[in-house]
């Protein structure tokens, strides 16, 4: 190669450097601004405030970003009502949304999978299925037709059946009783005679307190004491059959989404993936101390449901199951993976967890 065509070359590489040299500090330099509704209050313990919360999450992505991704973020009833969340993202009116799935089951019924399934996967099981079973690849599948995507980004472990004004001595004791729960488990208490009823976090102790409702379920120990559910009703059922592993959501509009360069991308999946972890691990301690002091020192009975009560309530959930999945090819698509995945965690879990629990810890 002659000298002068070497020469040529070596000018046209450095001149084509520099003339993409812009475009790459543009894509780095890039600052996004959103806004992040949550379907809980402000200040809220575990939604909105602590590890792996909202806030947390905000913060975690800002500081990750070097400041080029920045969330405000927004507790319910200050931009939008708490169940309007899906519908802010979808329309594009915020970019983020910071709640559960199953507060969409209106909108598609294959969304129940990605909070909980009543007698479903607990905390493992339910991650192994998202993670690494094929579970947010669905979850997206099933959001696509709205232009939204969406991740994990909590989890309360399993939480507790919830509070009585009544004790529960068998299936009968259900019928006419009125109850706040969402999701599926609703629908099978609602077969069993429940009066079922659906309030955001802040109206369930004035309505249990006055009346207007006779039984609650929220979350665990932690978040119903802070509540005051105790000062309502003194019967509190273990554990809970209806939510065994409670998925927080990280809803995204997709066009907005896209916008993003990849290593925020990367930055937002990363950032729900450790609050996800790191939420639940916060529940555990929470929790475990809360329920102490809910017993020792409030007078609360904390007892599990009769073995005909569970008998009943997993029959029924089996019907609503099925009815759900007859219904939608999509939900049965989920339902399908959901179920092939549990049965193959619940073998292992028998082997490892279960044994653990009756053979070692005592």
């Amino acid at each position: 190669m002659s000298l002068i065509r070497r020469q040529f070359l070596s000018r046209a590489a450095v001149a084509g450097s520099v003339l993409g040299a812009p475009a790459i500090v543009n894509a780095q330099s890039a600052k996004f601004n959103w806004k992040m509704t949550s379907a809980y209050g402000k200040g809220s313990p575990f939604y909105m405030d602590g590890p792996g919360s909202a806030t947390d999450l905000a913060k975690r992505i800002r500081e990750m970003s070097d400041g080029r991704l920045n969330i405000q973020v927004f507790g319910a009833g200050e931009l939008i009502p708490a169940f309007e969340g899906f519908d802010a993202v979808r329309a594009g009116t915020v970019e983020m949304n910071h709640a559960n799935a199953y507060f969409w089951t209106g909108k598609t019924a294959a969304a129940q999978y990605f909070t909980a399934v009543p007698f479903g996967m607990n905390f493992q099981g339910m991650n192994g299925w998202l993670y690494d079973g094929g579970g947010i690849d669905l979850w997206n599948e099933v959001y696509a037709p709205f232009g939204m995507v969406a991740m994990p980004c909590g989890n309360t472990g399993v939480q507790m059946t919830g509070w009585f004004k009544k004790e529960i001595k068998s299936v009968a004791d259900l019928k006419g009783l009125k109850m706040r729960i969402p999701g599926l488990a609703g629908k099978v208490y609602a077969n069993l005679g429940v009066d079922v009823k659906v309030l955001p976090g802040g109206e369930i102790f004035p309505a249990l307190e006055r009346g207007v409702i006779d039984a609650a379920e929220f979350v665990g120990p932690f978040q119903d004491r802070r509540l005051g559910l105790q000062k309502a009703a003194k019967f509190y059922y273990t554990t809970g059959w209806h939510e065994s592993s409670t998925v927080s959501e990280l809803l995204i509009n997709k066009a907005a989404w896209n916008k993003l360069p990849k290593d925020l991308q990367a930055i937002v999946s990363n950032a729900a993936a450790a609050c996800n972890v790191i939420s639940e691990g916060w529940c555990q301690k929470a929790n475990s101390e809360a329920m102490e002091d809910l017993i020792k020192n409030q007078g609360v009975i904390a007892r599990p449901l009769p073995d005909d009560v569970i008998k009943a309530l997993r029959a029924e959930t089996e019907k609503v199951l099925a009815e759900a999945v007859a219904k939608d090819p999509l939900t049965k698509k989920v339902h399908d993976s959901y179920m092939a995945f549990k049965a193959k965690y619940d073998r292992w879990s028998e082997i490892s967890e279960e044994a653990y629990h009756l053979k070692v810890r005592g």
